[in-house]
């Protein structure tokens, strides 16, 4: 446990960020299953707005450390095939 007055500030800290970075990533994660939904439903005008609504909050979590740059521009190029790929 911590014990010093910074190590336990460092904690009080930590769970902060926790509970931050989780609310991001759930965020994160409901655009993009919309996305998915939309994808399967075969509807391309709403899967392109989809698409369109996840690719910033894909990038914020890049800027705030939630994802890694080449993660979030993996999973964008590969959703976006998908999305260009419906007839």
């Amino acid at each position: 446990m911590a014990n010093s007055p910074q190590s336990k500030k460092r904690a009080r800290q930590a769970v902060r960020r926790t509970d931050v970075n989780k609310s991001r990533r759930s965020r994160i994660r409901t655009f993009l299953r919309t996305l998915e939904e939309a994808i399967e439903s075969g509807d391309k005008a709403a899967a392109q707005e989809a698409l369109r609504a996840a690719q910033p909050e894909l990038m914020r979590g890049v800027t705030k450390g939630i994802l890694h740059k080449n993660t979030a521009s993996r999973k964008m190029s590969r959703l976006a095939a998908r999305v260009k790929a419906i007839a």
